[in-house]
């Protein structure tokens, strides 16, 4: 394969990587936006019984309500600064991620999208549209929401593909 055949390639699957955050993305806006209009803050819709509702609720911490109780005038801040620093590894990481699909990649293209939306809340509201709600008995799941989700989503990916190259090098 030549190199103009080598960078187009890079460059197609690129478009998919990035048009995988940008899907994440733009659902997740759209549904925080329409908890946001339809259910009042604070309140909750039962799906299924004792199990799962939609919420509407503000994390002003990070993942699962990581850092919501600090009093420090700070903690919005850092944790824009972190999701800034995050975006800019994933996304450098993705710009010279190699010819074809990757589970890695499309790994980071989860993550890259929940930051985005996670971070456009936080700038926006100062926290994060949370909506989604578990309960198992006596015990409740912190809030999420589809952002959270692909965050989870990726980082699983990417274990995936740890312990598989991990698996592949000691058959080796």
């Amino acid at each position: 394969m030549d190199s103009a055949s080598l960078h187009n390639d890079r460059n197609d699957y690129r478009g998919y990587y990035f048009l995988t955050a940008v899907v994440v993305l733009l659902l997740d806006q759209a549904t925080k936006a329409m908890v946001s209009r339809t259910i009042p803050l604070y309140d909750s819709v039962p799906i299924v019984p004792r199990f799962f509702s939609i919420t509407h609720v503000l994390n002003p911490g990070a993942a699962f309500s990581l850092f919501a109780e600090s009093s420090s005038h700070y903690t919005t801040a850092a944790l824009i600064i972190f999701s800034v620093a995050v975006l800019a590894v994933v996304g450098v990481t993705l710009w010279k991620s190699t010819s074809g699909f990757t589970s890695t990649a499309l790994a980071l293209s989860f993550i890259m999208g929940g930051a985005l939306g996670n971070l456009l809340d936080r700038i926006r509201l100062g926290s994060v549209v949370d909506f989604l709600a578990f309960t198992l008995g006596t015990y409740h799941w912190p809030d999420f929401n589809i952002a959270d989700s692909a965050i989870v989503l990726g980082c699983l990916l990417l274990i995936t593909d740890v312990l598989n190259q991990r698996a592949e090098a000691e058959t080796s």
